[in-house]
């Protein structure tokens, strides 16, 4: 592989691991403030600094159980939505929001599924609000699994394997951009 290919196809590879961390984290986050939103509460703050884990603090939760659930569930949701769309309109680059997909979807999963056991974040406020442990292992169980399925085959896309596909520097710079806005905004308002 060229010099120029092995550098394109590392930087697509951390761009998208940070913008997929950090975006995972907006989403989910997302989905606390749409579940306070709809169920009356009040949101105080949204934290999305990228050097600490992100959380929503509320000031007001008159309906707590799905304003928990809502985080996951929209975290793990969402970014299937988008990719969808992507592929309807078939977006050139759609293989990043199929990884997209997947990391949310395994992120959320792992984090409610495995979480559920050590009753910590969101688990614990499920679990303390009245949620059964069995659906926690069940999310993870499901979401978990997808993400990986979705993942199966990208490899390629990121310019591995023997039948690697060459990497647009257009999709690297758009990562690599959505990475830093990321990352930038977490720290200036995050």
């Amino acid at each position: 592989m060229p010099a120029r290919q092995s550098l394109l196809r590392a930087v697509l590879i951390m761009a998208m691991l940070l913008a997929s961390w950090l975006g995972m984290q907006a989403v989910h986050e997302l989905g606390h403030v749409l579940g306070a939103r709809l169920t009356g509460g009040e949101v105080a703050r949204v934290v999305l600094h990228p050097l600490t884990l992100s959380r929503t603090d509320l000031a007001r939760n008159p309906h707590p159980l799905p304003v928990v659930w809502l985080g996951p569930a929209f975290g793990a949701i969402a970014p299937l939505l988008l990719w969808g769309f992507a592929l309807l309109v078939k977006l050139p680059g759609a293989f990043v929001l199929r990884f997209f997909a997947g990391f949310c979807l395994i992120a959320n999963g792992v984090y409610i599924g495995i979480g559920s056991l050590a009753g910590v974040g969101d688990c614990g406020d499920l679990l303390r609000h009245g949620a059964p442990i069995w659906q926690l292992g069940l999310f993870g169980a499901v979401t978990a699994p997808l993400g990986l399925w979705l993942w199966n085959g990208l490899g390629r896309h990121f310019g591995l394997g023997p039948q690697a596909n060459p990497i647009s520097p257009t999709v690297v710079g758009i990562v690599a951009a959505i990475a830093v806005v990321l990352f930038v905004n977490g720290l200036v308002i995050g």
